[in-house]
């Protein structure tokens, strides 16, 4: 059996800029031992398996798995894949704004691809999330330490460290400066003699409110014990945490808010996410999540029968 998939750069308008992502668009029939097998021999961050539970309509399951196991949820894949299935004409893109719905492990995500003479540009889907907020953090020495920057970058003014989960647990640290983000080298040894591992987070996003280019708001970076020191890896998956991070701000106004969130520099395949939330005060959160993507690669997978 032959299956085609592309690969896509992610939240990037530019080839070799991004998160690579891997889409399958048609993959029925394949078993999940063999999804797991693909997604290994591609060693991208994410493969996607779509498949076509009516032979009407705009609904398509998506499995998605690293290299390493299968996930319930992720966001760069669902920008992927609308795009991956417009391009390659299996959604057909005849009005400005198409509405589309993928079933992931998690449940049905709600998708509106935006089109210009039926070929996608902006793909962008909507959350409610609910989250647990808990002011308890490491100490400013120890953030310093186990980030490797100094106690006078954390920012104590605007906002403060804080641990946040939408289910997963994320250590949200922020930080005056840019640079600070960038320079930033994740201590193990200093992570492992803090405080840190028994807040349950496994994972840093550290951030600024500060950023050299004029399409973001915030810069964003996850560091931790399971990341490689030299990895800037895809921080889609905790927009919703950093969101609600926002939102538990008192200074933070009641209302939609729109902005940017990007990941990178120009030279290390910076992503740009634009952002809405409905921020109500209420127990969820309405999230919208959006950005480009663009083709990069084509192939074929040749199995044997």
């Amino acid at each position: 059996m032959n299956y085609n998939y592309y690969i896509a750069d992610v939240f990037t308008s530019q080839v070799f800029n991004g998160a690579q992502i891997a889409v399958f668009p048609n993959a029925d029939g394949l078993s999940n031992e063999q999804m797991q097998l693909l997604a290994k021999e591609l060693n991208l961050t994410e493969t996607v398996f779509v498949f076509h539970p009516g032979s009407e309509g705009t609904t398509r399951k998506m499995r998605i798995f690293s290299p390493l196991v299968e996930i319930d949820f992720a966001g760069h894949p669902i920008i992927a894949t609308a795009y991956v299935l417009g391009c390659c004409g299996d959604i057909k893109l005849t009005e400005a704004i198409t509405p589309v719905v993928f079933e992931q492990n998690v449940g049905p995500i709600d998708v509106n691809i935006s089109a210009n003479q039926g070929k996608p540009f902006f793909v962008q889907f909507s959350r409610k999330v609910s989250s647990i907020v808990d002011r308890f953090a490491p100490t400013d020495e120890e953030l310093a330490a186990f980030l490797s920057i100094q106690q006078s970058e954390l920012d104590h003014k605007k906002y403060s460290p804080r641990l946040v989960s939408c289910g997963v647990p994320y250590l949200i640290v922020p930080v005056w400066s840019y640079e600070s983000v960038r320079k930033a080298k994740f201590n193990y040894a200093a992570w492992s003699q803090s405080i840190a591992p028994q807040t349950a987070a496994q994972e840093i996003l550290l951030f600024a409110p500060k950023t050299p280019f004029m399409d973001s708001d915030f810069n964003a970076r996850l560091l931790g014990p399971r990341i490689g020191i030299h990895e800037d890896p895809p921080i889609g998956s905790a927009m919703p945490a950093f969101a609600s991070y926002l939102c538990s701000f008192e200074h933070t106004r009641k209302g939609t808010h729109t902005f940017t969130v990007d990941r990178g520099d120009a030279k290390a395949r910076r992503s740009v996410l634009n952002l809405e939330m409905d921020h109500k005060g209420q127990e969820q959160l309405a999230l919208r999540v959006g950005g480009e993507a663009v083709m990069f690669a084509k192939g074929t997978v040749f199995l044997p029968a």
